[in-house]
């Protein structure tokens, strides 16, 4: 694995504070979709950093450019130009295997909960914990129910996603998210899909997880309902962060 230095990445986005604490540090960040003349580029050299215990929110207009960063932050696609640095791993050189391993790193919350219909709550949060080999059976199922009860769903384990309201729907993807006790949380419009009381209920719940385990978490979001809760607020308009 590549390990990039801990120089300081510069830019009206850094904070003050230990830059080891930093888990997620981007600079000059530049992606396109096609080639050619028929290349479309999202990003023209957005830079922000993320240090633990910040729950930082990232807004901006839809085509803006930030959904395409929050997956290349995720190691969901590989980046083209720029530094990223991701929980201490470089993702613009490390091989393509290790992306894998930082993705353990990282909860994931989508604006859709993709739960499985065919499984209950608790089944759909112990999934997550099927990509460590650490893990038994046993303590698969211990967990998911603990983190389904941190999550105030407890007595909702052994239901279908499709007894369960909207509201309870995203709180399972959030313990399913937060279930294997990630350094990172990368959330992607989140409340979108809910009304004004559970948007924040399920907001205060992603800030507490993060102030309780000393996680980074960076929301993106149009939804100034939530930006109360945030530490930091950083705009992205036309691929660039301000």
């Amino acid at each position: 694995m590549t390990i990039s230095d801990h120089t300081q990445i510069s830019g009206s986005q850094d904070t003050p504070g230990n830059p080891a604490a930093r888990l997620i540090r981007a600079e000059n960040i530049i992606y396109h979709y096609g080639s050619g003349e028929l290349a479309q580029q999202v990003l023209k050299g957005a830079s922000l950093t993320v240090e633990s215990g910040e729950f930082v929110i990232l807004a901006g207009p839809s085509g803006s450019g930030k959904s395409t960063l929050l997956t290349l932050i995720g190691a969901l696609r590989k980046g083209q130009e720029g530094q990223l640095e991701v929980a201490g791993t470089n993702l613009m050189t490390c091989r393509e295997n290790y992306l894998r391993l930082v993705r353990q790193k990282i909860g994931f919350v989508f604006q859709q909960h993709n739960l499985l219909g065919f499984l209950t709550a608790q089944q759909n949060v112990e999934m997550s914990l099927e990509m460590f080999d650490d893990y038994s059976a046993s303590e698969r199922h211990h967990m998911a129910l603990n983190m389904l009860h941190h999550v105030g769903l407890g007595d909702k384990a052994h239901l279908y996603p499709a007894q369960l309201s909207v509201g309870q729907k995203q709180r399972v993807a959030i313990a399913r998210s937060l279930v294997h006790n990630p350094q990172i949380i990368l959330a992607d419009e989140p409340t979108a899909s809910l009304d004004s009381k559970t948007g924040i209920q399920v907001t205060e719940m992603l800030q507490k997880m993060v102030k309780e385990q000393g996680c980074a978490a960076l929301v993106v979001t149009h939804d100034n309902r939530i930006f109360s809760y945030a530490d930091r607020i950083l705009h992205i308009e036309d691929g660039r962060i301000f």
